[in-house]
């Protein structure tokens, strides 16, 4: 049965702040209303903000008169989403002690009241868990997806596609999937509220911060299974999530390089520079008749302007860059 009963155990919850104080604080005060009768303590880690961000928010913490529970630490630079746990990860608790789980929270993510204690409860039931993500939901209450299986060689032929008769038949290699009915294993889930074992944490080494932003929680369910550790969602977690306040994704005009970059690593990791370079054409061509049937069709692509165009570009430069190097050299 799951426990509700979470006193001997102790949370490490990290928030990420960057340019965004305010809403950090909103997601710490969230967090610390459903960390009541659990022991441990919220690390906020300002990203190198370099806008007042971090002294804004310790003056802001210490006027809520939440310390030592809730302290605010300096990651020292903006390496993304992963060096930034990481650094709270390393920070750890105020007292030195080790803790038995680490909970990553968005600085734009409020958990309700039973959000963290469902994930512990959950978790601690199913011992080879060794990450577990929460129900995210519009600040309007609406489910969003939250769980997702992994990218793959067949998965860049229907996403980029998007035409039904071809999905129909590689439904289930879709990233995106229906949200389960019922918590259990999933291969990856959102990163905006995390739930991490301890032990899967020494296991993989963390998040890999040679990903800036996007694919890193990716990345980590995938280390985690090789190691052994399964990814669930939980679906009585509840976390109202506002999305994208970093990092504009919502109003994108044009896809920035880091995309590019996380998703060339990511693919390159798992699946060899043949398959990283297969899951590149596949993702070329598939994209390229989505748009030759929208032209067609008359309609919009529902892309990024220049979004393939950016693919192109990305590949090009990787593979022109050692060919240089080379040059160099003989030269």
């Amino acid at each position: 049965m799951p426990r509700n009963d979470h006193s001997d155990i102790r949370l490490l919850t990290i928030i990420l702040n960057w340019r965004t104080p305010e809403m950090t604080l909103r997601a710490a005060r969230s967090a610390l209303d459903a960390m009541r009768g659990i022991e441990g303590g919220i690390v906020i880690v300002d990203n190198d903000s370099g806008d007042g961000s971090e002294l804004w928010l310790r003056e802001a913490v210490a006027a809520q008169g939440w310390a030592p529970r809730v302290r605010v630490v300096q990651s020292g630079r903006n390496g993304g989403f992963g060096a930034g746990n990481n650094a709270g990860i390393r920070a750890g608790l105020a007292d030195g002690a080790a803790a038995d789980f680490v909970y990553v929270l968005n600085s734009d993510a409020f958990p309700d009241a039973q959000a963290i204690t469902a994930l512990l409860a959950h978790m601690r039931a199913h011992p080879r868990a060794g990450l577990a993500g929460s129900q995210l939901e519009g600040e309007d209450g609406v489910p969003h997806v939250s769980a997702f299986r992994f990218p793959s060689l067949l998965s860049e032929i229907e996403g980029p596609l998007r035409f039904g008769p071809v999905s129909r038949l590689l439904g289930r290699h879709s990233v995106w999937m229906r949200m389960p009915g019922q918590s259990g294993p999933v291969d990856w889930v959102a990163g905006a509220s995390l739930m991490m074992r301890a032990g899967m944490l020494d296991a993989t080494g963390g998040f890999d911060e040679g990903f800036f932003l996007y694919f890193e929680e990716t990345d980590l369910c995938r280390r985690a299974r090789a190691a052994g550790f399964e990814t669930h969602f939980v679906r009585e977690s509840h976390v109202r999530h506002i999305g994208s306040v970093s990092t504009g994704m919502g109003s994108w005009t044009r896809v920035p390089e880091y995309w590019y970059d996380s998703r060339r690593r990511y693919f390159r990791r798992h699946f060899g520079a043949a398959g990283s370079a297969a899951a590149t054409a596949l993702h070329l061509l598939s994209g390229g008749l989505h748009r030759l049937r929208c032209l067609v069709m008359r309609r919009e692509t529902g892309d990024p302007p220049g979004f393939l165009r950016g693919m192109i570009r990305h590949e090009l430069g990787h593979v022109a860059g050692p060919c240089r190097a080379s040059a160099r050299k003989r030269a």
